[in-house]
């Protein structure tokens, strides 16, 4: 089998009601740029990379398809490390490694086709056929009613079955941060799990002193207090606190990785599947995270491609650590509007009573709708 071709697909689609995250960004538009690869055999595979689209297709297109077309798919980790090397003087961090990751998606997905087997049979094989998702929204809408709608999401979330909850926090005022956590705790009551996410904006001091006035709400984590590059500061913020600290949706490879996890700076890694290196390199961040301790649970943003591809590693997964009654890694599925995620796969990705099931069919488990795809491309 070889690859004969290697196209790119923007898409994008405006959401219906905007919405703001601590970083003052207001997402009121939906991208993502998809990868399909097309083999001799009839094969394609699909893909997803993380981050300003255009960039993504501009890297593909310029620097990885002439390598990759020709290859045989199932050199996919050869092929993962030619094209790293291709831009190791210039692209270690960032979309060059958001583009090669939507590349290796769309290979495996390749190879489990090829085989009729999913992409987590390739990977180690299956953990588990369900994984337990966590509704990630609560974002900033109505600055009136910050509190009140955030109690009003909340409640949505727990009465469509989900079992977790993360929140968004970052107000720019702890006592107004701390009120809000404590609304949707009390909403919610003491049974679901509940997660707050920063988008790291918070000072050390700052971080260290909200999570203090959070620790009584029993948190399942606090993600990204800080900024992603203060590796010392995490180590400082996970040390002062009585509540597990997560981040890494914003690191790469095995090498960005490496000495956060080797340094225990956070208690989980959050790898993003579409932006850290696709399937291959995840695997390896996880391997290193299980070998110091530190557990993995994958950020997950993006179209029906991105999820479908998480939920595969997820099940491919082993419990962070094994136990009598285990702890197994949760799926993020955010829930703020967005078309790519919801109508791009014929058969989408859904949680039922507080489960989603991991897809079985052959590579990552969805089929493309064509023409949603059509519908939703700019360029």
């Amino acid at each position: 089998m070889k690859i004969t071709d290697v196209a790119c697909h923007i898409l994008q689609c405006k959401v219906d009601k905007p919405f703001v995250s601590a970083r003052g960004w207001v997402y009121g538009t939906r991208s993502s740029c998809v990868v399909e690869i097309s083999t001799d055999e009839g094969i394609t595979g699909w893909g997803e990379c993380y981050g300003p689209s255009a960039v993504a297709k501009t890297f593909i297109e310029t620097q990885y398809k002439a390598r990759v077309v020709g290859r045989d798919p199932f050199d996919v980790e050869a092929i993962w490390e030619d094209l790293y090397n291709r831009i190791k003087d210039y692209g270690t961090t960032g979309m060059a490694i958001s583009a090669i990751s939507g590349i290796d998606i769309a290979l495996w997905d390749i190879m489990g086709r090829a085989v009729g087997k999913p992409v987590h049979k390739l990977i180690g094989g299956a953990y588990r056929g369900e994984v337990i998702p966590y509704a990630t929204g609560l974002y900033f809408i109505d600055m009136d009613r910050l509190i009140e709608e955030a109690v009003e999401e909340a409640l949505e979330f727990k009465n469509d079955g989900f079992r977790a909850i993360k929140m968004k926090i970052g107000l720019g005022d702890l006592k107004l941060d701390a009120k809000r956590v404590a609304a949707v705790r009390q909403a919610i009551g003491p049974d679901l799990k509940l997660a707050v996410d920063a988008n790291h904006c918070f000072t050390v001091p700052n971080a260290i002193k909200l999570g203090r006035m959070l620790e009584e709400h029993d948190l399942l984590w606090f993600e990204e207090p800080i900024s992603p590059e203060d590796h010392d500061g995490y180590v400082e913020v996970t040390r002062a606190l009585d509540m597990a600290v997560a981040g890494g949706e914003n690191d790469f490879t095995r090498w960005g990785f490496r000495d956060v996890i080797a340094k225990k700076a956070m208690d989980i890694v959050q790898p993003d599947l579409c932006a850290a290196g696709g399937f291959s390199e995840c695997r390896k961040i996880a391997t290193l995270a299980s070998a110091f301790g530190v557990e993995c649970v994958p950020h997950a943003w993006g179209s029906a491609i991105g999820l479908a591809a998480t939920v595969q590693f997820l099940a491919a997964l082993p419990d962070q650590p094994p136990a009598f009654r285990p702890m197994p890694p949760m799926l993020e599925f955010e829930q703020t509007p967005n078309p790519l995620r919801d109508h791009l796969a014929q058969e989408p990705v859904e949680q039922k009573k507080g489960i989603v099931k991991v897809p079985t069919g052959p590579g990552l488990g969805i089929e493309i709708d064509r023409d949603v795809l059509k519908k939703y491309k700019v360029a």
